[in-house]
């Protein structure tokens, strides 16, 4: 398995800074923020001084009960390519449920939610994952999530349900030890358990971030420095495995770039910790190859019996509609909070006129919209429905604002720039409607 080093995650934000960070062997790139053929010259400079650069997948949702995208896959496999990279990764996650396998409305999590830890989903999962190693051109690892909510009747522990998906699929695993904190306090799952219970041998490297607690619940924000029993998990995992690669997250609030190669060196720090606590007893042996015996691929009745489960508990928490029985209500509420506070902020992201127009408005007006409006296409799409909605409905009243958002949704609210295109005449009376409305 190649050796990587000590690398961080590039941010456009940070990209400048971590060029002339001392010590950095590689970094991490989210795979759905590049173009391969547009490559960010700040990523094409740390190319061509040697330091490797790995995509990593948001999107793919390997954990849900369809098929994986070949459109993703061939794009997943493009920034492969492009990046000259030795891996790719993704996580074990779903982002999606619904859609023709369960006769309902297609949504969109805009986030990875946890997979069921049962037998058909971890059946569904392997044949995906080998459905995505045979598309990628280099090999595939994939990451266990944080978690706010765990389903009922989980029949594996997290160690017990990763061993085997490694032993099935011979997928490489990107233990995220920050995950393992978050799962500990919100599903109370011991992560020394869970380290000794994974085939630590399939590990391609790991993932430390940052987060914070509120009223008992662990948030992975990765928008704060790293806490101390993060430390000390990746501390207890460098004393099972000498990991390949450790990788610090941090994807917003970055602080100076001193603070981050302080941070750098405390990781540093812990994993050199590990190591000196190695012994042959703690040392792991290697997976057992093809332990398990093969199992046939999950019939369409399988995938639907997921499909349907996870449309229940994503519909339930973008929505509105009711909790399915077995679930933590509470845990629930906080989850869809989290999921719309999340999709505002994506939003005001990919979309930075629309908080520009509508001021102190904008994230109450969204989380309004979003309480009844469920994503079912991507951030930008989203950016468009609910201006497209704030227009329809007449609820931002300022004429000012109301005529600087209709501009701006009358721009990108067709296939090209309004500049660009005739105006097609379904589109003309759509528009005619928002006019007489302003």
């Amino acid at each position: 398995m190649q050796r990587l080093g000590t690398g961080i995650g590039w941010r456009p934000e940070i990209a400048d800074a971590v060029e002339r960070m001392p010590g950095i062997d590689w970094v991490e790139v989210v795979a759905e923020n590049v173009c391969p053929g547009h490559l960010p010259e700040s990523l094409r400079r740390l190319r061509e001084r040697g330091v490797t650069v790995v995509p990593h997948g948001v999107s793919l949702g390997l954990g849900g009960a369809d098929r994986p995208d070949e459109g993703r896959l061939t794009a997943l496999a493009e920034r492969a390519a492009a990046l000259g990279s030795p891996l790719v990764t993704e996580h074990i996650a779903f982002v999606r449920a619904g859609g023709p396998l369960t006769a309902s409305p297609r949504l969109e999590a805009g986030h990875l939610l946890p997979v069921p830890r049962t037998r058909d989903a971890l059946d569904v999962l392997c044949e995906n994952v080998r459905i995505a190693q045979d598309a990628l051109p280099v090999p595939l690892a994939v990451e266990n999530i944080a978690a706010l909510i765990a389903w009922p009747g989980e029949e594996m522990t997290e160690g017990q349900f990763l061993y085997e998906l490694a032993d099935r699929t011979g997928v490489r695993l990107l233990i995220d030890v920050a995950n393992l904190h978050t799962n500990h306090v919100n599903r109370a799952e011991d992560p020394a358990k869970a380290l000794a219970e994974l085939p630590l041998e399939a590990i391609a490297y790991v993932h430390v971030a940052g987060g914070f607690e509120r009223d008992g619940v662990w948030h992975d924000s990765h928008a704060h420095a790293v806490p101390q029993p993060v430390l000390d998990i990746l501390t207890g995992l460098a004393a099972r495995v000498d990991p390949p690669g450790v990788l610090l997250e941090r994807d917003e609030n970055f602080p100076e770039p001193a603070e981050l190669e302080r941070e750098l060196r405390t990781i540093r720090g812990a994993v050199a910790k590990g190591r000196g606590r190695v012994t042959r007893a703690t040392a792991p042996s290697p997976a057992p190859e093809a332990a398990t015996a093969p199992r046939p691929a999950p019939t369409d009745a399988v995938r639907q019996r997921l499909g349907l489960a996870q449309a229940a508990m994503l519909s339930a928490l973008v929505a509105g509609t009711p909790v399915p029985e077995g679930f933590d209500r509470t845990r629930m509420r906080v989850q869809a909070r989290a999921l719309a506070a999340k999709r505002a902020d994506v939003v005001a992201k990919v979309a930075p006129e629309l908080p520009d127009i509508l001021g102190t408005g904008y994230r109450p007006a969204f989380l309004d919209y979003a309480q009844a409006q469920p994503m079912t296409g991507g951030y930008r799409q989203d950016a468009l429905d609910f201006a497209g909605h704030l227009l329809f409905t007449g609820r931002h009243t300022d004429p000012a604002a109301r005529r600087e958002l209709r501009e701006w949704w009358l721009e990108r609210s067709g296939p090209e720039p309004r500049s660009n295109r005739p105006v097609a005449r379904a589109a003309r009376a759509a528009r005619r409607v928002l006019l007489r409305r302003g």
